[in-house]
């Protein structure tokens, strides 16, 4: 036979009573969850295609400071340098990604 305590019952009671902050909440239904998904994706990319149009005026800067100063207007080991980073942080899909950004940055050669 084994007695209880009043604090182990009061704590016994507290921990079989559901407590009225964890309720879960409805689940969604699939649809509304891909479609609640799909507006982020939206969301999200239309920051990347902003922030690609950044880098590309950015670009535009640099290239025009340095055709300026007599250099040229690509430089080699900073595109491998961007090249790298991508890659390291995406692996080799990032490197795909990276000369796509660079296209769109350096323009034409």
């Amino acid at each position: 036979m084994t007695t209880t305590t009043p604090e182990a019952t009061s704590t016994q009671e507290k921990a079989a009573a559901p407590a009225a902050t964890s309720a879960p909440k409805p689940a969604a239904t699939p649809e509304a969850a891909i479609a609640g998904a799909r507006e982020r994706i939206d969301a999200l990319d239309d920051r990347i295609i902003g922030l690609v149009q950044e880098r590309m005026a950015v670009s535009a800067v640099v290239q025009q400071t340095r055709i300026a100063s007599g250099g040229r207007r690509v430089h080699l080991s900073r595109e491998m340098e961007i090249l790298g980073r991508y890659r390291d942080a995406l692996g080799k899909p990032g490197t795909a990604l990276a000369m796509t950004l660079l296209e769109l940055s350096r323009g034409r050669i």
